[in-house]
């Protein structure tokens, strides 16, 4: 078995392990921050990036704002101009 000091790349988990892999990460964000050391912290972050852009990636519109959220899809919305 290899050893994976800094986890399975992005690119090689599966949809279904990259989603659950985020959503740990994600979950365990702040006791990272509050709890951990300073290279805790900074391993948690390089990972949660790598794959948060892997996701984005793979699912670009899934990650895509709702355009009422942005100022110019409110201002469409409102009949503005933009």
């Amino acid at each position: 078995m290899t050893h994976r000091p800094d986890g399975i790349p992005g690119r090689e988990l599966s949809d279904a392990d990259l989603v659950r892999e985020l959503r740990h990460l994600h979950r365990t964000r702040h006791a990272t921050f509050i709890e951990g050391s300073e290279d805790a912290f900074e391993t948690h972050t390089q990972r949660m990036l790598e794959l948060e852009r892997e996701y984005l990636r793979r699912f670009p519109d899934a990650a895509a704002p709702d355009p009422r959220r942005t100022r110019a899809g409110r201002r469409r919305a409102a009949g503005l101009p933009v």
